[in-house]
């Protein structure tokens, strides 16, 4: 593993339904953060269809499988830049259906495909959640996990790459836009500080941008550290057009998980208790 982890978000404006765009954009971003040293490249959710589909069928038309045209391009770039990609993309299952999906990628091909198991609003009349915790893989350049927005949201579904010794988890993310008091933050990025800072965890969630059929979104891309704090990021241009955040994590830091000499974020748990809880 290499001593400290160059990490690169790219928030670009997929096109919903322009497959060929979307697949030509990110290999461009990837080799343009690689270029700028980038280990470890994040792409928002759903980079390879875009995000506002008509319906289920669209979603279906516009679906490739994970041996499909835009992660096998991913796959090459991967090869020949050695680093790690970490993708979303609408995968066709069988005939019929669909999940909102991410790969990582390395320089050996696809290692693990997640499906997005908890579902936002109008994802649920298109996509089959999926059923199976965030998978964490051991990379050359450390310990990463990986899950899809709306899960970011369930602190319980974010503990489970934590304590299965998770040092980075990448978030693919497409964040709608929604109305907030003047000078504050998102709360989609105050929520992946908060998951870092509790389970010592670094996390990178990239966000896209480019409105898409009357959708805006945060564009709040952000990588945080162990302790919550953003090293870079959040963006906040979602009219600004594409951007990049870089950061170098350390990330033996996320296998220290005391706060102090008597707390650790993981062992300080009352199981016992939260178990009695759910039986009560």
């Amino acid at each position: 593993m290499t001593p400290h982890t160059v990490v690169a978000c790219c928030q670009l404006a997929p096109r919903v339904g322009d497959v060929a765009h979307n697949r030509e954009i990110s290999l461009q971003a990837i080799h343009n953060a690689a270029r700028q040293g980038a280990q470890v490249i994040v792409l928002p959710e759903l980079m390879q269809s875009g995000y506002v589909f008509t319906d289920h069928a669209h979603a279906l038309n516009l679906a490739e499988t994970a041996t499909g045209a835009t992660v096998s391009a991913w796959c090459e770039a991967a090869r020949a830049l050695d680093i790690v990609i970490v993708a979303g993309f609408c995968e066709r299952l069988d005939s019929t259906r669909v999940s909102n999906s991410a790969a990582l990628i390395d320089v050996n091909g696809v290692q693990a495909i997640y499906r997005k198991a908890h579902l936002w609003d109008q994802e649920k009349h298109i996509f089959t959640p999926g059923n199976e915790p965030p998978p964490v893989v051991q990379t050359r350049f450390g310990l990463i996990g990986m899950m899809i927005c709306f899960d970011l949201e369930f602190p319980e579904w974010v503990r489970l790459p934590a304590l299965a010794g998770a040092e980075l988890l990448c978030a693919p993310v497409n964040w709608p836009a929604s109305p907030r008091p003047v000078s504050e933050r998102p709360c989609e990025v105050v929520r992946v500080q908060a998951n870092a800072a509790v389970n010592r965890m670094f996390i990178a969630a990239c966000d896209r941008t480019g409105t898409e059929r009357n959708v805006d979104w945060v564009g709040g891309s952000v990588i945080v550290d162990a302790d919550g704090y953003p090293l870079a990021g959040p963006l906040e241009t979602p009219s600004n057009g594409p951007a990049m955040i870089l950061a170098t994590l350390d990330l033996k830091q996320a296998r220290h998980k005391r706060i102090s000499a008597l707390n650790h974020v993981h062992a300080d748990r009352r199981t016992d208790l939260y178990d009695s809880a759910r039986r009560a």
